[in-house]
């Protein structure tokens, strides 16, 4: 057994003979006593090793350098001036692996590296304490995700991520050989959490990849992301924003009583938990950008500009857009009845950037076919889609969120590759 406790559990330990291992984070050797400085994922540990206090065969054992592999058994014991007031006093050691070159990045930080540098040394760059915490937050987003939608009694499903035909009718699509058969990635599981309503699941949720072969240099942008889906059978677009709006409380709480001390203190940004999220129509929040002196039409979609002053406007870090322009919005978003240039699909906003989008979908054939045309598409080029739908579809509709757009806002991050393990764009597939 290299461990027995982590870094984070020997505060807790005084007293104690435990066993630690990790990375050489810190090293000073100062003859007849030297400072090792432990890093594991939950921390630091200073072990110091004194001449007189411990074995000289450990004292002499002990030449390391920064990342260096070790395990220390020792004594927990009190020391006011010692990180977190503790630190190790060793009886065992064991030398576990050794740094063979010069380190590409820099695991603490002092020597900064350019973010290429540290994408292609992704496995030393998970090492800095900022990189660990934007993973580490991530994976309990995704926790929260699941909490509260099984709480909400969902069912978790897992579709393929490779199709036949272009799942939402577009262009941007990866195709690849499939045995003698073209065969594309998919762009959205849009059409399998459907089919899953439609098969009789009521509540459906999936967190796939998808990609999209979109030419785009942005910041906010990659070709591959990981989505967050949800679908749900007998509801409106009021139900799904009711389900999204408990799912978004609940992953920002679960966040703020984890990590919210330690990203406020790393990225200097608050976790805050509303109790409710306000919700706007389309029109309604046209009329305050024109009122604030940003020109937009009725009809428009919001630019990353539009959507940054709505946030500067309203105050709001959290926020619902609801009631859109039929014609902006997927052929598959259900017209209102009293109104069909308006459709029931929403966008949740979360910090000026759309985080989250969705609709009551349309369940009738007749009316698919209809705003396809409108559009200038061919109906029989989606019969794949349609025919499902004449096989006794119930009212349904659902949501998605990109968990790299949440997780870069919620780490106040400016570019969404510090969010992607291994983030695919235009330039890079590798590592």
């Amino acid at each position: 057994m290299y461990r027995t406790h982590y870094v984070k559990d020997a505060k807790g330990a005084v007293g104690q003979s435990i066993k630690i291992a990790g990375w050489v984070h810190d090293f000073r050797d100062m003859g007849k006593i030297k400072f090792v400085t432990v890093r594991d994922i939950s921390g630091l540990l200073q072990v110091i090793v004194k001449k007189g206090s411990v074995d000289d065969a450990i004292l002499e054992q002990i030449k390391l350098n920064k990342e260096d592999v070790v395990s220390f058994e020792g004594l927990v014991k009190e020391n006011k001036t010692a990180p977190d007031g503790i630190e190790l006093v060793p009886t065992a050691f064991e030398h576990l692996n050794k740094v063979d070159g010069k380190l590409p990045v820099d695991p603490t930080g002092v020597v900064p590296s350019e973010m290429d540098t540290r994408l292609d040394y992704r496995y030393i760059d998970l090492r800095r304490k900022e990189t660990s915490l934007i993973f580490r937050t991530k994976s309990c987003v995704v926790e929260g995700f699941r909490e509260k939608l099984y709480q909400l009694g969902f069912v978790e499903l897992h579709p393929s991520a490779i199709t036949g035909a272009a799942t939402e009718g577009g262009a941007d699509v990866f195709q690849l050989q499939y045995f003698e058969n073209k065969a594309y990635l998919i762009q959205s599981p849009q059409l399998y959490k459907q089919l899953t309503v439609i098969g009789g699941f009521d509540r459906t949720m999936m967190t796939v990849p998808v990609f999209r072969a979109e030419k785009h240099n942005t910041t906010a942008h990659l070709n591959e992301i990981t989505q967050m889906d949800a679908e749900i059978g007998f509801a409106d677009h009021n139900d799904a924003m009711d389900m999204l709006e408990a799912v978004i409380i609940h992953i920002l709480g679960k966040v703020r009583e984890r990590f919210g001390k330690e990203i406020e203190a790393t990225f200097g940004a608050e976790v805050t938990v509303p109790t409710k999220v306000p919700r706007y129509t389309y029109r309604e929040l046209v009329k305050k950008l024109n009122q604030a002196g940003h020109n937009m039409a009725d009809g428009e979609d919001f630019t990353k500009e539009a959507e940054k002053k709505l946030f500067e406007i309203l105050g709001e870090e959290l926020f619902f857009i609801y009631d859109w322009p039929t014609k902006v919005r997927a052929f598959y978003s259900m017209p209102s009845k009293e109104d069909p240039e308006i459709c029931h699909a929403y966008d949740l906003m979360y910090r000026g950037v759309e985080i989250s989008s969705g609709a009551k979908r349309i369940h009738i054939p007749s009316i698919l076919e209809e705003q396809l045309r409108s559009r200038g598409l061919n109906p029989a080029d989606f019969e794949f889609y349609i025919g499902a739908f004449r096989m006794g579809a119930p009212p349904h509709a659902g949501w998605s969120i990109g968990l790299e757009r949440l997780v870069m806002k919620l780490c106040k991050q400016e570019n969404i590759r510090e969010c992607m393990l291994f983030p695919r764009d235009r330039n890079r597939l590798t590592p």
